[in-house]
């Protein structure tokens, strides 16, 4: 039988769901402060635990008073009178693990989303309702953090604003520190003041590392050839089998909030005819797509050009660069599942 295709999905989700999808993927159900495991040659990674688990202890604690962070623990350190705690590193170094293992130490109301699925949320529900909807929560944890535009920089400052204002821990992840959020990508200095609003409301924890996901292993497999391809979706029950092209123009018509559950139940994803890129609205659904993939441990094989020549050189160079190499960097992970399975690790 042939291979089901994703471009021929059509996820839709109904926007009194929203809130209630707001928990770490399944990659991320299991794993918790215990499971994390810091490189002992990086000693950021242990204080990045320590700085974790004193946080869930201050959530579970209770709920800050409105205007605390000037004085909830009056001459404490800063770090302490911030409702935020915002975990900045390269990636694999485990800032997910981190951050789904205190979402997962805190008691609720809590949600748990993707900056791309949080800003779909106030865009579905509108501002003020979803002001509403979150400001009871204890915990808002958000996983890569960035400002890409200057829309996203004005909404999600005052989103934020709110739900600290009201009273909300949030805990964030991201690959830039949050006072250079939005650099290198539009003219972030009009918004300078935005963003260090924002900026203030966090305690920034570094952490420090090699990416763990290749530590000692081997080289990803080559490309198979189309018919080998084909064979593979074909014998896996559940796999899919995409042109990248079409799955490309595909995932233009959908907005990147629905690519979790546009790959959700999806055995293995495979694409064929892979190659560069063509623009950067393309290349930055494309890491939004690896994003989701990875959230759900399901492995990729391609055909084509490797994955590795997914992002061009310029694509590399540019303020996308670490969005890119995560992405890489993730889906070479995933490729190594579908060669040669392994134990599939949450972090």
């Amino acid at each position: 039988m042939p291979a089901q295709r994703l471009s021929d999905r059509h996820p839709e989700i109904a926007a009194d769901e929203l809130v209630a999808s707001m928990v770490p993927p399944p990659r991320f159900d299991h794993v918790r402060f215990e499971n994390y495991l810091p490189n002992p040659d990086e000693p950021s990674q242990m204080a990045a635990l320590a700085a974790c688990r004193e946080f869930a202890e201050r959530v579970a604690a209770g709920r800050p008073t409105r205007g605390w962070l000037g004085g909830w623990l009056g001459g404490g350190q800063k770090s302490r009178q911030q409702p935020g705690l915002y975990l900045d590193g390269g990636f694999g170094v485990g800032k997910t693990h981190l951050l789904a293992s205190a979402w997962h130490a805190a008691p609720g109301p809590k949600a748990y989303g993707t900056f791309v699925e949080l800003t779909h949320l106030v865009g579905a529900l509108g501002f003020a309702e979803a002001v509403r909807r979150l400001a009871d929560h204890r915990l808002l944890a958000i996983d890569e953090f960035e400002l890409d535009d200057p829309g996203d920089t004005m909404l999600i400052t005052r989103l934020l604003a709110a739900l600290t204002d009201a009273g909300v821990f949030v805990a964030a992840t991201s690959n830039t520190l949050p006072d250079r959020l939005g650099e290198g990508r539009f003219a972030a200095d009009d918004f300078l003041r935005e963003i260090h609003s924002m900026a203030a409301r966090f305690g920034v924890v570094r952490v420090e590392g090699p990416d763990y996901r290749h530590r000692g292993l081997p080289d990803p497999p080559e490309p198979m050839s189309d018919d080998d391809l084909a064979a593979s979706a074909e014998a896996l029950p559940g796999a899919t089998l995409d042109d990248f092209d079409e799955l490309c123009a595909h995932l233009a018509r959908l907005h990147p909030s629905r690519y979790g559950p546009l790959v959700d139940g999806v055995a293995a994803v495979h694409l064929r005819g892979v190659h560069a890129a063509p623009d950067q609205d393309v290349a930055l659904r494309l890491v939004s797509l690896a994003d989701r993939l990875y959230d759900r441990a399901i492995p990729v094989a391609v055909s084509g050009q490797p994955l590795s020549a997914l992002f061009t050189e310029e694509m590399l160079g540019g303020g996308y660069r670490k969005k890119y190499l995560r992405a890489l960097s993730r889906l070479v992970a995933l490729s190594r599942e579908v060669a040669s399975p392994v134990p599939r690790s949450a972090g």
